[in-house]
């Protein structure tokens, strides 16, 4: 089975959260975990990981923070991934080496069926920048907000 785990969730959340502000925009942590509901214990390793990767800068001290190592879109959903778990899979019979290799090989026709879901997950997780994602949060948030303002029948 496919699953995005927590610690993916919320490298994802730290992202988005950078990207929905002008690029350069330095924010403190503190503030992106309340507003993204990560919690303290897991965050700080999140974003050592993401600086590592590249994704993010941070600055220590009063005035630090993090912001955005590169523009949000040139960071896509499948980078940051297969950064933080690694690459994905469908089935076990997709890994090629090791235990886990498929004694098959290429002539089963479940595993072509799984290589091409697979490919196609990739390719949908791929074409999803995160200046697309934030444009979309915008968008959502704004809905939501004339929703909540001018319930319908109000």
């Amino acid at each position: 089975m496919i699953q995005i785990n927590r610690q993916t969730d919320y490298a994802i959340r730290i992202i988005l959260a950078l990207s929905k502000h002008p690029p350069g925009t330095r924010r403190a942590t503190s503030e992106i975990r309340d507003e993204m509901l990560i919690p303290p214990a897991l965050s700080q390793r999140i974003v050592a990981d993401l600086a590592r990767g590249n994704f993010i800068q941070t600055f220590p001290g009063r005035d630090g923070g993090i912001q955005l190592a590169r523009p949000a879109e040139q960071i896509n959903l499948l980078q940051v991934v297969e950064y933080i778990q690694g690459p994905i899979y469908v089935s076990d019979c997709l890994i090629t080496s090791g235990a886990a290799a498929c004694t098959f090989g290429g002539v089963c026709p479940v595993r072509n069926r799984w290589a091409k879901l697979r490919s196609l997950i990739r390719a949908e997780l791929e074409s999803q920048t995160f200046d697309q994602l934030a444009h979309d949060a915008t968008e959502f948030q704004n809905l939501t907000r004339s929703v909540t303002t001018n319930p319908p029948g109000g």
